[in-house]
């Protein structure tokens, strides 16, 4: 249903791909959506979804067949939302099959000491073959552009190894990472053909979301409230009323009111994703707090960073960005984001108040 579904929105303009930050990455896309996907009319091996140009992709997933080649491994990976083929490549030295003390007599007779060169090289042989060569129920992590073959979609890797998990932490870190890229980036159609004022949706989001930005930096706002966005985006839609003949009325009807309002709206959307705004409250007064300007919770993050950086368990790497977050929502307000949390922990950091002692992990001075 999917696939008819985004075979009815038109392709956009392959110049506009680039614009599209999803183009240039791996895309972490469920494998039921990659073998859905519609392939582009304009370029081969380009497919969308959801109006997202994407050619190649990032999996983890079981393996659940295999084959080998000379040449290359093919193996079936599953992510338990479906099954795609990945023909992965063998590096050159899995394909040498020759006695490697031929290549490496002359080194290994003027080695000095207890230093081998052929014996690290095959040391360094085995090691990758442990790495590539896999057998069914081994998780394996694939990258690379996905391809058409004999009618069928797969993955020609760029990159792929086995993953050891065994608690399952990478898979239950992938779970959690996939869902919000979903709702954040992929559902969300950036792409679209310009509308009526001669401008994409895209482009008038961004002006909105920059005009907010730049508001909140030169006031020092530290709360915004709905009507106050309306008031600084009207300027982005033009009255076009003034041609109007004058026994005719403005043309500022229900129409771009309500234009107006879903752009506010989206506008408030985004900045809530980026962190810069967020709601300490939720209730019929929208108020939207600026996280960079809260004092409060800027006090509140970082007493508990201060108090639980004492503890024995987070004495020694500090307390995770989870924790911390886990913490905030418990003392301070349940509607603190991620997000805002970590323009928050910059802004610490920036002030040489807290210190990052290693990836996501934090502690006080």
């Amino acid at each position: 249903m999917q696939a008819a579904q985004m075979e009815s929105v038109e392709e956009p303009p392959s110049m506009l791909w680039g614009l599209d930050p999803i183009f240039s990455t791996f895309a972490k896309l469920y494998v039921r959506d990659i073998l859905q996907m519609t392939e582009s009319i304009q370029v081969p091996d380009v497919y969308f979804y959801n109006s997202h140009p994407i050619f190649q992709v990032d999996v983890l997933g079981t393996v659940v067949y295999k084959r080998e080649r000379d040449s290359f491994f093919c193996y079936g990976v599953d992510d338990g939302t479906g099954v795609i083929n990945c023909l992965c490549w063998k590096k050159d030295l899995l394909k040498e099959k020759g006695d490697p003390t031929k290549s490496g007599a002359k080194h290994s007779d003027g080695a000095q000491g207890s230093f081998d060169p052929v014996a690290e090289l095959e040391k360094l042989r085995q090691a990758q073959k442990n790495r590539c060569h896999l057998d069914i129920g081994d998780l394996l992590r694939v990258r690379g552009p996905v391809k058409t073959y004999r009618q069928q979609r797969e993955i020609t890797a760029h990159v792929y190894y086995k993953v050891n998990d065994p608690v399952m932490a990478v898979q239950i870190a992938w779970m959690m990472e996939v869902p919000q890229l979903y709702r954040q980036c992929y559902d969300k159609p950036i792409l679209q053909q310009p509308d009526e004022m001669g401008d994409s949706s895209f482009t008038l989001l961004s002006k909105a979301t920059n005009v907010i930005k730049d508001f909140v930096k030169q006031k020092m706002a530290s709360k915004v409230r709905p009507y106050d966005v309306m008031d600084l985006l009207h300027p982005l839609f033009p009255v076009h009323s003034q041609t109007a003949s004058e026994d005719q009325r403005p043309v500022a009807g229900p129409s771009s009111f309500q234009r107006l309002r879903q752009l506010v709206q989206e506008t408030l959307q985004v900045l809530q994703d980026e962190g810069i705004l967020y709601r300490k409250v939720r209730s019929q007064d929208e108020v939207y707090h600026v996280t960079a300007e809260d004092t409060d919770l800027l006090i509140a993050v970082k007493d508990i960073i201060r108090e639980d950086s004492k503890r024995e368990h987070f004495a020694e790497k500090g307390c995770h960005v989870l924790h911390i977050l886990t913490a905030v929502r418990h003392s301070y307000s349940l509607n603190v984001t991620k997000a805002a949390l970590e323009v928050i922990l910059r802004k610490l950091e920036c002030n040489s108040e807290i210190v990052s002692t290693r990836d996501n992990y934090y502690t006080a001075f």
